[in-house]
Parts: C-alpha cells; structure tokens; sequence
C-alpha cells in the first residue's frame, strides 16, 4: 500500500483552521487526522462533533478520528453523522470492546483500535476480526510534539507479523518525521499520523512529500 500521510489539526492554528486544513489537503495530504479528547482519559480537551461537522465543509479528504476518551460510544454517532468515516478507540475506555467496534461498522464508519504505548499487544490481536486497523501510539496521547518512543518499532513489527495476513493495517502517531518514517515502513505500518512536523514546517506540501518518500524508502528495504 501506497503510505498515505495524515496531517493531525491538533497541531494546527486553531484561529484559521479551515485554511489550514485546505493548505495540507492541497499539498498532497491523504486523510485528516482528528484527536479527539475529553481531559478525563487524557490530560487535554480538544473538541467534537459539532466542530467535526464543521470541519468537514472544508475538505474533500477523508476524516479519520481517534477518540482519547471514556466515553467513545456516546460520541461515535455524532461524528459519523459528521462525516467522519475511520474511528479508534482504546480498549481502555469500552468494556464490551467487541460491541464498540461493531457499532462503529455498523453505522458505515471503519473500526480500529488504538494502543497506548504500553497496553498489550494481545487487545490487537483479540480483536483482529471486528478492526480495519491498529492505531499504534509512539507516544503518550494527549498532548502534540512529543519525541518517539523507540520501544515502538518492536512493538509494530510483532503486530505486522501477526496481523497483516489478516488484511488489518497498521497506523502510527506521535514523532513522525522523515527519520522515523523508514523504520516505521519496514516494520509495516502504512498510515504516518504527523502533526507538529507538518503544521510546524513553512512548506507543508514539502513536509507532506518528505515523510512520504522517507517511507517508501523504507518500505523497499
């Protein structure tokens, strides 16, 4: 699979977010990434899906959100109704994980499942028959800019070996620039979330294209 690079707004300029959503969209971006918090599972609170509705006017870009909150089937609805049409959510947070995710397909959206840096692998693997992707944390959610946590790279090998022949893909967030995309590749993932290393760079397309061909580098090695 073609990599495909999914800016996240969490590191955009809130004050002229739909230019800045046009801006990565124009310069080659393949999804919009959205972090979605509620400042209980994570330590930051961001928006919903009235701002998502919004959001969606703006871009012809597919919406992909992760939601780092307790509570993720009381807003899967909404953000569908919104646009949004790739959802995770964290084993941590649904006690009936299985209905969660079937919940999520069966209102038309494709379900993954996220991991923070150091829940088990296993949740992935159990639940490899009702996700479309494994959405991989490098670092601690709740916060953009945050340095790659190495320890990560084992981690995705281990669930591209176990689930990539089972058609699940594997998505990475938290310190993707063109140095840790190689690596990344290799290992198998295919959907690079970057925030602060596009919305901080003046040339977003060149961000865009740099971390791009970084990881087609390192998917041919």
């Amino acid at each position: 699979m073609r990599p495909r690079i999914a800016p996240s707004i969490l590191s955009a300029d809130f004050s002229r977010l739909g230019e800045e959503i046009r801006e990565v969209e124009a310069g080659g971006a393949d999804l919009i990434h959205l972090d979605i918090m509620d400042g209980h599972f994570v330590p930051n609170l961001t928006f919903g899906p009235p701002v998502v509705r919004w959001l969606a006017r703006h871009t012809a870009l597919p919406l992909d959100a992760h939601l780092m909150v307790t509570e993720p089937d009381a807003l899967v609805p909404g953000l569908v109704e919104a646009g949004v049409v790739r959802i995770a959510i964290h084993a941590e947070t649904c006690p009936h994980l299985q209905r969660s995710l079937a919940g999520i397909r069966d209102r038309g959206a494709s379900p993954g499942l996220a991991l923070n840096p150091a829940t088990p692998l296993v949740f992935a693997e159990e639940a490899a028959p009702w996700i479309d992707f494994v959405l991989v944390m490098s670092v601690n959610p709740g916060f953009g800019g945050q340095r790659f946590i190495a320890g990560s790279l084992p981690r995705i090998e281990r669930l591209h070996r176990s689930l990539g022949s089972q058609g699940v893909e594997i998505a990475v967030d938290g310190g993707i620039t063109p140095r840790t995309a190689p690596g990344l590749a290799a290992a198998g993932v295919t959907t690079f979330i970057a925030g602060s290393a596009v919305f901080a760079a003046p040339d977003r397309a060149r961000a865009i294209q740099e971390i791009r061909e970084a990881a087609l580098q390192g998917g041919r090695t």
